[in-house]
């Protein structure tokens, strides 16, 4: 069963660490493993909330960024995880590069849009 990796800010939680509800009850009809991949160092981290997530959460403190596809080559490690495992959403244009970089499928999650059809039919399509 693939996982479900969930862009943290401006994704999954706004600026302020709050939760965006519609997107959590989204992911939860699903029973796969979610994720939520940050770059967040411990300072952004506290400030997002990430600490009071429902799902575990992985960054690797901007070093490197998501932009990097080392940044997910390193997640997927540490997770025991190929490529092929995962799904991944996602705000960042950089991000998103990064990710697919590292071979792993992606979809564009717009910030203003907050189209959870589009997500949902992304979710739908891939696992």
């Amino acid at each position: 069963m693939k996982v479900i990796l969930a862009d943290a800010a401006h994704t999954f939680v706004d600026i302020e660490g709050k939760i965006f509800d519609e997107m959590y009850r989204l992911l939860e009809e699903y029973p796969n493993k979610k994720i939520i991949l940050t770059s967040a160092n411990d300072e952004q981290y506290q400030k997002y909330g990430l600490d009071k997530m429902p799902y575990e959460v992985f960054t690797l403190k901007h070093d490197p960024e998501k932009s990097d596809p080392k940044y997910f080559e390193v997640m997927l490690k540490k997770f025991c995880l190929s490529r092929d495992d995962v799904i991944y959403f996602e705000h960042n244009l950089e991000a998103i590069n990064g990710a697919q970089l590292a071979g792993i499928k992606t979809y564009h999650y717009d910030e203003n849009k907050k189209d959870l059809v589009g997500l949902k039919k992304f979710l739908d399509d891939n696992l």
